[in-house]
C-alpha cells in the first residue's frame, strides 16, 4: 500500500473515531414527522431515528438516540450529517448507494460524485461482520422514509 493510501485510511480512521465519540444530531427531535428504530441483534446496536420532512419532500432536520459500537454510532452521525437537507429522494438514493458500497464486491467500485466523508465507512468492507453495524443507521433512514413500523434491522 502507498504512503498516500496509508494517509488516507489513517484520516478516513480518524473520521469514524471523531463521529463516534462526538457524534453529530445526536438527541430526540421532538417534532419529527418521520421515526423508525434500528435493530443489529448480532452486535447489540440500538437507535431511533428522527427525521423531519418539509412539504416539499425536503428532510429539514435529522436526529439519532440510541447506543452502539462505535461503527454504529459514526455511521448514523455521519448518515445524518449527510441527509439534513437532501430532498428524500435523494437521500433513498444515498442508501442505495451505500448499503450497495458495503454489501456488494461491485459496490466499491465507481465511486459516486459526492461520496465525500461517507467513504470513510469503505474500510468496513475488510471486517464482513462490522458491516451491519455501518448499514444500520441507514437501514433506518429507509424504514423512516417508508413510514415503516417495524423496527429496521441488519438481519
Amino acid at each position: 500500500m502507498s504512503e498516500v493510501q496509508d494517509n488516507l485510511q489513517d484520516l478516513y480512521r480518524d473520521l469514524i473515531l471523531d463521529h463516534s465519540r462526538n457524534p453529530r444530531h445526536f438527541g430526540r427531535l421532538s417534532d419529527a414527522t418521520h421515526t423508525a428504530d434500528g435493530i443489529n441483534p448480532l452486535c447489540g446496536d440500538k437507535l431511533r431515528l428522527y427525521l423531519r420532512v418539509d412539504e416539499q419532500g425536503r428532510i429539514e432536520s435529522s436526529s439519532f438516540e440510541g447506543s452502539g459500537c462505535a461503527i454504529s454510532v459514526a455511521s448514523a452521525s455521519l448518515m445524518t450529517d449527510t441527509v439534513t437537507g437532501l430532498p428524500v429522494n435523494q437521500a433513498e438514493s444515498w442508501f442505495e448507494e451505500i448499503t450497495q458500497r458495503l454489501t456488494s464486491d461491485a459496490g466499491a467500485s465507481g465511486p459516486k460524485t459526492g461520496l465525500d466523508k461517507l467513504r470513510a465507512l469503505d474500510g468496513v468492507r475488510a471486517h464482513p461482520a462490522r458491516v451491519k453495524c455501518a448499514t444500520l443507521a441507514w437501514h433506518a433512514l429507509h424504514s423512516a422514509l417508508e413510514n415503516e413500523s417495524t423496527p429496521a434491522t441488519t438481519e
